[in-house]
């Protein structure tokens, strides 16, 4: 796919199924993500892939977590399933680094990039995906499940796999609603 073509029709699927990336296609995802913009060379990413075995584990940190805040039953059992929306979820941090001239802003808003550019290389092979963030991106629970610590940042739960359902069309946006020059 055309790289312009891909950034102007850009979209979000809501209906992921098998196969999800692997092998090689999954290593450009992942690599993409490592082009994201990187201000000092600080590398303000980790990536945790969850597939096969490792959905189950990231549906028993979630259900923990609604556990933790005394969540109804029905609110557990929604967290048990939402890694299961899709075959793949790569949970996206942004892992800070101290640093004089940058702040811990523009990691966090690299690891964002890093998200987008993921979504985009899966697309570009096939594959679709989508970026949830959520209250679980947030909870403490969660966070030292995967080992976010101090200023580190979940950016966002990719989840990936093929399409399930035909793409709606999007409808364009006025460019003067968002645009202003001086």
């Amino acid at each position: 796919m055309e790289a312009l073509s891909l950034l102007l029709s850009r979209r979000s699927l809501p209906k992921l199924m098998e196969p999800a990336p692997q092998d090689d296609a999954l290593d450009n995802i992942l690599r993409a993500g490592l082009r994201a913009p990187d201000h000092a060379a600080l590398a303000p990413w980790r990536f945790i892939v969850s597939h096969g075995e490792g959905l189950q584990k990231l549906a028993d940190i979630l259900v923990e977590a609604a556990k933790a805040d005394g969540a109804d039953d029905a609110t557990i059992e929604r967290a048990g399933k939402a890694p299961f929306r899709a075959p793949m979820v790569i949970t996206v941090v942004a892992k800070v680094t101290e640093h004089e001239k940058v702040p811990v802003i523009e990691q966090h808003l690299s690891a964002g990039c890093a998200v987008q550019a993921m979504q985009m290389a899966a697309v570009a092979q096939g594959f679709s995906g989508y970026w949830r963030t959520g209250k679980w991106a947030y909870h403490p629970v969660v966070r030292e499940a995967l080992g976010v610590q101090g200023e580190d940042l979940i950016a966002g739960f990719l989840y990936l796999g093929t399409p399930g359902c035909r793409e709606a069309k999007v409808q364009e946006r006025d460019l003067k609603q968002f645009v202003e020059y001086l």
